[in-house]
């Protein structure tokens, strides 16, 4: 138990207090909290994003056999609620990037880019509606992944925490 103002708090309260300041304080810089999963509903997640998303849409061999359209968000900025234990993990090549998948029903509502191993890549089509106000594709060449990352400014950067929570 803790003591402040007089007053004793058990870790679970401290903990709740912390998650709330960390709510208000994403939402007074603009973002929102999503919440999505996979099809069959094993896997949930929530995180904080703006409502107006940025996503990729990359051409590699996988992504391009998964149709992997993704926004990149924070590793701090996710949490994964239910389904641990029914995640699978593919890699390949580098192994760098994490393709994190449902075990029952095999969709990837999330997994970690090779680009940004420090975030994570969300499928927008895997998000709840009600959140999403609008949504900016851009194309990136994952044919020529090492030329592409060169090029992008600012794709490395979108895993990094852009708030003091």
């Amino acid at each position: 138990m803790l003591e402040w103002a007089g007053l004793w708090y058990t870790k679970r309260h401290t903990d709740r207090l912390k998650y709330l300041s960390t709510c208000f304080s994403r939402e007074r810089d603009g973002l929102v909290k999503h919440t999505g999963g996979c099809h069959c509903g094993a896997v949930r997640f929530e995180l904080w994003s703006a409502p107006d998303l940025h996503v990729f849409s990359c051409n590699c061999s996988i992504c391009t056999k998964k149709q992997n359209l993704h926004f990149i968000v924070p590793k701090s900025q996710f949490t994964l609620l239910q389904g641990s234990d029914n995640i699978t993990t593919y890699t390949f090549n580098t192994h760098m990037a994490k393709h994190t998948f449902c075990k029952t029903c095999g969709v990837q509502s999330f997994y970690t880019p090779r680009s940004n191993p420090d975030g994570f890549g969300v499928a927008p089509h895997c998000l709840d509606p009600g959140t999403v106000s609008s949504v900016t594709v851009e194309d990136f060449c994952g044919q020529n992944w090492e030329e592409s990352m060169q090029k992008h400014q600012t794709i490395r950067s979108m895993s990094k925490q852009t708030t003091d929570t």
